[in-house]
């Protein structure tokens, strides 16, 4: 009851995920300081109900504090964190401000824990499917597996674990990237590869488990992931590297990784394609129009010309801060487009979109589509028409891994697709014959 107040009112950027303490002391909160910036450092902060006073105490960790949960005692928290290609757990006590690992390295998904001490988590790596565990506190020397759900599939299907490679890229900065062999690897052999570019652009790929990271290499393809400037996990000063700067160290990043699979004794390197999502579809359109090195792409969701982008995207916030402005007021918007150097357009690129994309409207895929046509480059489109800025419909996600089957194979030389991609399209593929 009563009326409402405003505890945050000295902050102008974002706050949130609040949470009482058992003992009702404090309320505990995710804070961000940069007005606008929805990749700022999250950091962890406390609000005193008796002296009305914030304390931020997550000071000293500088990657994102995620999800978090309040110890029984009041006097700790335990919050996963973006680290390395991981979200370990992490334990804060408050009066100290001292953090200290509790989990190791795991990707877990979600965490709570009982009155016992046993802390109860899901998790998974790129080798093996989310299941949920259990540890007890204050050490995790035994984790135990309560779960088995996804036995059958592991016991039928040769998935592939991660291998890690760490490459220097733009500035002497080490980046991290992830490579997955194809099932029933040879290491005598010699196989195509695809590299995956992830969205966000401020996220990183992780050692989880994930239908792409499988499903191409089912079909022979060693598959790349990396982490350039950008993602999130290496310190906030390597995620704030790209704003205002998206073609610029995380391409230079993207091409001192590509130089470094090349090299690798089982990749064929006259057989290499990209793909990528979101931030990643842009990437393969700044690959379109910055190098020939691939021998295709895959676009999905993608940024063709960022002054239109500008005026059509719900999140009118996000390009103002990443671009420095608007349109006419940051030359960005045009150093950065690939519409802006469609005379070096040359590579065969495979572009998927969702019609209910509000963040990168489905006329930026026609846009660069109809170039690509006009241009005679081989180019295929397809609008999900159900589907908003990632396929999110239950009936797109065959549509979306055969097409990319059927492109690679027709340019890297894969297994082929499984379904006639025509055909799915026109909901004929599953007929009885």
């Amino acid at each position: 009851g009563g009326e409402a107040v405003n505890i945050t009112a000295g902050n102008k950027a974002w706050d949130g995920s609040p949470t009482y303490s058992p003992d009702g002391k404090y309320i505990a909160y995710r804070k961000q300081l940069i007005p606008g910036y929805e990749s700022d450092l999250f950091r962890l902060a406390l609000y005193n109900r008796q002296t009305k006073e914030t304390n931020m105490i997550s000071e000293s960790f500088d990657n994102w504090v995620n999800d978090y949960k309040w110890n029984t005692d009041s006097k700790s928290i335990y919050f996963l964190g973006d680290v390395q290609g991981y979200q370990p757990i992490y334990k804060i006590d408050i009066a100290s401000k001292k953090i200290i690992p509790v989990s190791g390295e795991k990707s877990i998904y979600s965490f709570d824990m009982d009155k016992k001490g046993y802390v109860y988590f899901t998790a998974s790596s790129v080798g093996k499917p989310t299941e949920l565990y259990r540890f007890k506190l204050p050490n995790n020397t035994k984790v135990l597996q309560l779960t088995a759900y996804n036995e059958e599939l592991e016991n039928t299907v040769d998935i592939r674990p991660a291998d890690t490679m760490w490459v220097v890229g733009a500035n002497g900065k080490k980046l991290e990237v992830f490579i997955v062999k194809p099932h029933n690897f040879d290491p005598n052999k010699k196989y195509p590869l695809i590299l995956n570019v992830h969205g966000g652009p401020q996220m990183q790929w992780m050692n989880s488990f994930r239908g792409d990271w499988q499903v191409y290499p089912g079909a022979g393809y060693v598959v790349a992931f990396a982490n350039p400037t950008g993602s999130t996990g290496y310190g906030q000063d390597f995620t704030r590297g790209i704003s205002g700067d998206w073609g610029g160290k995380p391409f230079t990043d993207l091409m001192k990784v590509t130089d470094a699979l090349a090299n690798l004794s089982y990749v064929d390197s006259t057989r290499m394609g990209a793909m990528g999502w979101s931030y990643g579809g842009y990437m393969m359109n700044w690959f379109q129009a910055q190098t020939k090195r691939f021998k295709c792409l895959a676009s999905m969701m993608g940024l063709y010309d960022l002054r239109s982008m500008w005026g059509t995207t719900e999140e009118l916030w996000f390009p103002n801060f990443e671009l420095q402005g608007q349109p006419w007021s940051s030359d960005l918007y045009k150093k950065f487009s690939p519409s802006e150097y469609v005379k070096n357009f040359a590579t065969p690129t495979l572009i998927m979109t969702g019609q209910l994309d509000f963040r990168v409207c489905y006329t930026q895929s026609i846009q660069y589509f109809s170039t690509l046509q006009t241009l005679g480059i081989p180019s295929r489109l397809i609008i999900l028409k159900n589907d908003g800025h990632w396929p999110s419909n239950v009936k797109s996600m065959p549509l979306y891994y055969n097409a990319h089957l059927d492109w690679f194979h027709t340019y890297l030389g894969g297994e082929p697709a499984p379904y006639d991609v025509d055909k799915m399209i026109k909901n004929q593929a599953f007929n009885d014959k």
